[in-house]
C-alpha cells in the first residue's frame, strides 16, 4: 500500500502532511504563521513576492513556502536569522518605492520584522496618477505592491473577464487595462472581486474613496451617477 503521506521537522518538530503539501500548508497544519503577500487563498500561488520564504535543510536558496512543496524527511526553519534578514529587506524595499500608508498587514510585518523604513533614501518611488473612470472604484497604483492578485481574480482564478493585464517592465512594471483603456470600455463587469483582494489600497470602492476626499452626499451621487452615464454611453456606441 502506497503511504500518502510524508513526514519532515518544522521548526523542531516531526509533523507529517500529504504527499504534494505546500511548506506553507505544513506550517498552516502545524500552527505556525508565515507572512505572506502575493499568496491569497482565493488566487494561485505564484510565488512572487518572496516575503514567505523558509530555510530548507540550511540550502544556498531560501524556498517560498506557498509554492514549494515538502520534502520527506527535510528539516524546515521558518524564522531563523537567515529568513528574517531576508523577510526584512524586501519590506524594506517595498517601503521605499510603494505608499503602503493603507497597507495594514504589511506594516505590521514591518513593525514583527524591525524593518528600517529610512534604509533606501534614495530609491525610485513609484508615482503615478489616481485613475478615476468609472463609477464604482479607483485605482492607485502608487499604493501597488505588483502581487498580481486582482490580475489572477480577473481571469482564471475566478471570473474569466481577463480586464486587467500587466505593462512596462522593471521598476516601471503596472497593473493595467489592454491599451489603458478605460474600465467602462474594457470587459470589466465590476464584480469587485479585484477589490476585495488588494492588499493594500491600490483598488478603493469610490463611496469610500469619496468619504475619504469629504464629498457630500450630492457629491457622492453626482460622480457614480456620471460614471454610470459614461458606461451606458460608451455600450450605446458600441
Amino acid at each position: 500500500m502506497v503511504k500518502n503521506t510524508i513526514k519532515l521537522t518544522l521548526n523542531g518538530d516531526e509533523i507529517e502532511v500529504a504527499k504534494g503539501a505546500t511548506l506553507l500548508d505544513a506550517a498552516q497544519q502545524a500552527g505556525v504563521d508565515i507572512p505572506v503577500i502575493c499568496y491569497h487563498e482565493a488566487t494561485s500561488p505564484n510565488g512572487l513576492c518572496r516575503i514567505c520564504v523558509v530555510d530548507v535543510d540550511g540550502g544556498r536558496v531560501l524556498q517560498p513556502a506557498c509554492v514549494a512543496e515538502c520534502q520527506a524527511d527535510s528539516t524546515v526553519e521558518t524564522r531563523n536569522d537567515r529568513v528574517e534578514r531576508s523577510r526584512r529587506t524586501i519590506l524594506e524595499m517595498l517601503n521605499a518605492s510603494v505608499n503602503l500608508s493603507e497597507a495594514p498587514d504589511i506594516q505590521q510585518m514591518m513593525a514583527d520584522y524591525a524593518a528600517d523604513e529610512a534604509r533606501f533614501p534614495d530609491a525610485n518611488v513609484r508615482e503615478h496618477t489616481l485613475i478615476d473612470d468609472n463609477p464604482f472604484y479607483v485605482r492607485d497604483y502608487e499604493q501597488c505592491v505588483l502581487c498580481w492578485r486582482c490580475v489572477q481574480v480577473c481571469a482564471e482564478d475566478a471570473q474569466y473577464t481577463f480586464a486587467l493585464t500587466l505593462k512596462n517592465r522593471g521598476h516601471d512594471t503596472s497593473v493595467a487595462t489592454a491599451f489603458d483603456i478605460s474600465m467602462t470600455e474594457s470587459p470589466c463587469v465590476f464584480c469587485g472581486q479585484c477589490i476585495g483582494v488588494c492588499p493594500t489600497g491600490a483598488l478603493k470602492p469610490k463611496l469610500e474613496w469619496g468619504l475619504q476626499q469629504g464629498w457630500s452626499a450630492d457629491d457622492m451621487w453626482q460622480m457614480t451617477r456620471r460614471g454610470r452615464k459614461r458606461g451606458r454611453e460608451n455600450s450605446d456606441g458600441e
